[in-house]
């Protein structure tokens, strides 16, 4: 299996953000991502997809949109819209005639940033997600890099804390958004969660000081999408594009906080005496199998079953248990950066069956 790491939710200048296609693409050259999908608002920007090479790195550039009802008032339930390859904003106005329109295009949507704050002293208002009635959306952002910058900063203090030593501000998901999350697939729905960068790389100036909050390259090495893929990117931009978006599509991926150590290398599988199964999968419970994580560096590892923790292990690069129980399983990891305890990696589940919920999918 190969290991793709890809970077979703930013803005350029065909919306809200500061650097154009050609700045953001440097900045991701400059880092260890592999793909880059940006998401104006209510815009799908057309003919800047493609390849980018410098000095022996490969960057390939997708686009998206990040779809709302400009209308509303107060503003909510904005979607991340990705692969729909079509304009979407013209469905804003009504959020499942949105996720209709997207899945008969073939596209996949993400409920951004579902819980957050308002940040009143820049005017940034909370713009949580509220529909939770919807149907049929593959999944939810459950860790936005600029919805956390609002949810620790409470004081104009705080805020320049943040925004000179941006690395101290991850801890990681809102615990609101996990259990909602955990409440999701435990319903039987299959909702496969990502990281966003939600990127701006908003210019600050007072007078003379100047300051980039946020910049892009700050983003790509730090809250990524790890896609687990059979092969690396080819070259074939229809090939490639659709080995992305399955990954994406399936949940065969974890969200990894690449600042404090890479978390490339993390694997979480389950195996029975037939198969060995991936982020994502789902199989029939037998006789019993094994679940076994690896992790690149040691941390605390936690295996979640049906939301609750089953087993943890300390300051470790393994963690191997027999289950014998059906349900969903993930894997939460956390480490020390910083004098704090914060989230490292978020694994997708693996879907076990039959058990005593039906599963959708």
């Amino acid at each position: 299996m190969k290991e793709l790491i890809c970077n979703l939710h930013m803005h350029s200048t065909y919306s809200d953000g500061s650097g154009d296609y050609r700045a953001i693409t440097q900045a991701a050259l400059k880092t260890e991502v592999d793909v880059i999908i940006l998401t104006d608002h209510n815009i799908l920007v057309s003919g800047l997809e493609g390849y980018h090479r410098s000095q022996g790195r490969t960057v390939l550039v997708l686009t998206g949109e990040e779809v709302h009802d400009q209308n509303r008032v107060p503003q909510k339930n904005h979607t991340l819209v990705i692969g729909a390859e079509t304009e979407m904003a013209t469905f804003a106005y009504n959020p499942q005639t949105l996720i209709n329109e997207v899945q008969k295009a073939g596209g996949l949507t993400f409920l951004a940033h579902p819980y957050e704050f308002d940040l009143p002293m820049i005017h940034e208002p909370d713009i949580s997600w509220v529909d939770w009635d919807v149907e049929g959306f593959t999944g939810l952002e459950l860790w936005n890099g600029l919805s956390e910058f609002k949810t620790v900063v409470r004081t104009l203090r705080d805020g320049i804390k943040y925004l000179f030593l941006p690395e101290m501000m991850a801890h990681g998901p809102l615990k609101r958004t996990l259990a909602k999350w955990d409440e999701l697939l435990s319903s039987g729905k299959k909702v496969n969660a990502v990281g966003g960068s939600d990127a701006h790389a908003i210019k600050f100036q007072k007078a003379f000081f100047k300051k980039t909050v946020f910049p892009y390259e700050f983003h790509f090495s730090a809250i990524n999408n790890h896609l687990i893929v059979d092969e690396g990117l080819t070259g074939s931009m229809n090939v490639d594009k659709a080995v992305i978006y399955e990954a994406l599509r399936k949940g065969s991926s974890f969200i990894g906080y690449d600042l404090p150590a890479p978390t490339r290398g993390f694997r979480f599988v389950i195996d029975d005496d037939e198969n060995e199964y991936q982020l994502g999968d789902s199989f029939s419970l037998k006789d019993g199998a094994t679940a076994r994580i690896n992790l690149p560096e040691s941390a605390n590892i936690r295996l979640i079953h049906n939301g609750n923790v089953i087993t943890e292990q300390k300051d470790s690069k393994r963690l191997t248990y027999s289950i014998s129980q059906p349900g969903f399983y993930r894997v939460e990891c956390s480490l020390y950066f910083l004098g704090k305890e914060r989230g490292w990696i978020y694994s997708n589940p693996i879907y076990v069956k039959p058990g005593s919920r039906r599963f959708s999918f």
